[in-house]
């Protein structure tokens, strides 16, 4: 398994389809390890995503989002260049899960805990392939609370079938899992305080995509 080096910059792609190229997301490597590859990045990070969601942040309007996925679902739809905004971000996600644990920084400290619920990795020549899989868990930062988000979205990617019933099984798995490591405080809640604790390394730059971006529905090369 090829591995990364700690402050290199990788490319996180959300890969649709046959090879469809939905998001792109540059980050640096914090640690790559056999437990799991660690990324981060800061406002300013280079990104790329489905046009109508970017047109549904700047608008404020989340029934925008739900036009994106009826676009994904035709295999429809253009990329355009963001930059990621607010937050640092730091990712930890474990080669086979379906899911990834994200932690939410501002000026202030840790906001927040986020689990992704995502197909898990491929590694590619730049970084690593997955596709999130829309619904998400929301963790208050000491861990005594959490709540589900965008059930909603979720029931309808599953009805235009971009969710497979094989991939609704994995995700109903990857569920309990993620609660399992937070009663017993394991995974990335082992340690809560050196998370909480975690800050942007200011020799690094924000990380840029290495690439012109990609042409909507272009097939993505093959990943290691």
């Amino acid at each position: 398994m090829r591995t990364f080096e700690t402050g290199q910059t990788v490319v996180r792609r959300d890969v649709h389809g046959s090879g469809r190229v939905w998001s792109e997301h540059a980050l640096r490597v914090v640690a790559d390890t056999s437990e799991a590859l660690v990324t981060a990045c800061l406002p300013g990070a280079e990104t790329r995503w489905p046009a109508l969601y970017v047109k549904a942040r700047a608008d404020g309007d989340r029934s925008v989002r739900t036009e994106a996925f009826d676009a994904m679902a035709t295999g429809t739809w253009e990329l355009a260049d963001a930059v990621w905004q607010e937050t640092e971000l730091l990712l930890w996600k474990p080669p086979a899960a379906w899911f990834s644990v994200n932690a939410f920084y501002t000026s202030a400290g840790l906001r927040n805990w986020y689990v992704n619920f995502e197909r898990p990795i491929a590694r590619t020549g730049e970084g690593f392939d997955t596709f999130d899989l829309t619904v998400d868990l929301v963790i208050d930062p000491d861990l005594t609370d959490w709540q589900w988000k965008d059930e909603d979205e979720y029931a309808h990617v599953r009805r235009l079938g971009i969710v497979t019933d094989t991939e609704h099984q994995a995700v109903d798995a990857a569920r309990g899992q993620v609660l399992a490591m937070l009663t017993e405080r394991s995974g990335p809640f082992t340690d809560a305080a050196a998370w909480t604790a975690w800050r942007w390394n200011p020799a690094w730059p924000a990380p840029r995509l290495p690439r012109p971006a990609a042409a909507a529905g272009r097939a993505a090369p093959a990943g290691g």
